[in-house]
């Protein structure tokens, strides 16, 4: 059985983050074959171009870290319809300089949770222009658009309601065999 290695980035900075929440959750229904880590965002300064010639010691780890993971999944909050500053940031230093972007062909996944009716539906939606843009072989289906809901998750990291736990594990089972896909087309150094 192959494990895959999968980085997950959480678009919140807040330590109490509804979507830090949902990640925690799904590592614990991932399927055996996914191995989950956060890749933390926290650390990065403001992205600057000027930064190029010599890029900080956060953000060459955080471009690492990217590359010793055999995908990424990205779970993100929506801020006024879009997605948060922090995890723009975050992309575009994974992204530069021009020519070293980190997250070619390498697999990856969106899901969010917010309070309101359509979950994080608008800001997974930017956040796939720019991921295709960066040549990142999105899982295009399932999509997960999760209203979160006082209890939803345990103070354990269990998932309360069953369907939205069965869900989540179909979406984590969907992950695997998206990576096993695109690493099987494209296996990683090639």
């Amino acid at each position: 059985m192959t494990t895959f290695k999968v980085g997950y980035i959480v678009g919140s900075l807040a330590k109490g983050s509804i979507n830090r929440q949902l990640a925690q959750a799904l590592v614990k229904l991932a399927p055996p074959q996914l191995e989950l880590m956060e890749i933390p965002i926290r650390d990065l300064p403001l992205y600057s171009y000027d930064y190029d010639a010599d890029y900080p010691a956060v953000a060459r780890a955080f471009k690492q870290a990217i590359a010793k993971v055999d995908g990424v999944l990205f779970v993100t909050p929506e801020y006024n319809r879009s997605i948060p500053g922090a995890l723009k940031n975050a992309i575009d230093w994974a992204s530069r300089p021009w020519g070293k972007n980190s997250f070619a062909r390498k697999p990856s996944g969106i899901i969010g949770t917010s309070p309101g009716a359509i979950g994080t539906a608008v800001a997974q939606a930017q956040l796939r222009g720019m991921l295709c843009f960066c040549n990142s072989p999105l899982m295009n289906t399932l999509e997960a658009y999760i209203q979160f809901t006082p209890g939803l998750i345990a103070e354990d990291g269990a998932i309360t309601n069953e369907s939205t736990a069965e869900f989540l594990g179909g979406y984590m089972k969907e992950l695997h065999l998206h990576i096993e896909r695109v690493l099987t087309v494209h296996p990683r150094g090639d």
